[in-house]
């Protein structure tokens, strides 16, 4: 039995608190390089962000090759009974993507640090500077497509009655008014909700409270299948996480995101 065991997908500080020796436990820091030098919940090992992005143009948020994911994988120490619990310093857009790297990997043992580094600190809790060592484990990962919708599989899905297009950049960027590709504006029926605003900053940047309410006014309903996005798949690592941590039974994550969709020629866009 594990000792994360019937806590959900979302926990608390002073959950994992309690929690932190469990020799299941693999803690995921997704903060900048500075930033874990500083101070970091004790034991966590430092992920750099890049490693979760296959970091190439013109679409540099599609999903890593798999030799690139099993070392990954394997410096953490991955392993089948692994319970991961997954934090950053920016409310959960790099946590979040991480997530979704865990779904496309068929790991479904994870919990994400509510408000992440920012809640922690706010309760006063133990930071630690000691660098685990990497392990030096080689592991073999099965790839599932099913958390991922593809540039083919989105256009596909266009104007079904069951999809839900969630588009987590800012309005500017929705509207076409700021250009990040060489085609600005958005994916036809996409509804806009940026990912900063499902985030409570009095509370530590934890998920705010009524985001179930908050998507059901915008039409995005647990009848429908979610398809989330951004520029480069990071903000909306945040919404996928949310999307789940919901209970939403249908999430994708489309990882090709604007940066593909924008800087092709013959994308159906609206403005």
């Amino acid at each position: 039995m594990s000792a994360f065991s019937g806590l959900p997908l979302v926990i608390e500080p002073a959950d994992l608190a309690t929690r932190l020796q469990a020799p299941e436990l693999i803690l995921v820091d997704l903060s900048p390089a500075a930033r874990y030098a500083q101070g970091h919940l004790p034991g966590a090992r430092w992920v750099d962000s890049k490693r979760t992005q296959r970091a190439q143009a013109p679409a540099p948020g599609l999903l890593p090759e798999k030799p690139q994911l099993e070392a990954l994988f394997g410096e953490l120490g991955h392993r089948e009974d692994a319970v991961y619990v997954v934090y950053d310093d920016e409310g959960g857009g790099w946590a979040g993507r991480f997530i979704w790297l865990l779904d496309v990997i068929g790991h479904g043992r994870y919990h994400f640090l509510n408000g992440g580094l920012q809640a922690w600190m706010a309760e006063g809790r133990e930071l630690s500077r000691e660098t685990p060592a990497a392990a030096d484990g080689s592991v073999s990962l099965s790839i599932h497509d099913e958390p991922t919708a593809s540039r083919n599989y989105l256009e596909g899905r266009l104007g079904a009655a069951d999809l839900a297009i969630w588009d987590a950049r800012s309005p500017a960027e929705f509207s076409g008014e700021k250009l990040l590709a060489a085609r600005g504006g958005h994916v036809p029926g996409a509804v806009n909700f940026e990912w900063t605003a499902g985030m409570d900053p009095q509370r530590g940047l934890r998920i705010r409270e009524d985001m179930a309410q908050v998507l059901e006014r915008l039409g995005i309903t647990k009848d429908k299948e979610v398809i989330t996005h951004c520029q480069t798949h990071r903000r909306s690592g945040f919404t996928y996480l949310v999307a789940k941590a919901l209970g939403y039974p249908r999430v994708r994550a489309y990882a090709g995101s604007w940066s593909e969709w924008g800087n092709l020629p013959d994308t159906p866009i609206e403005h």
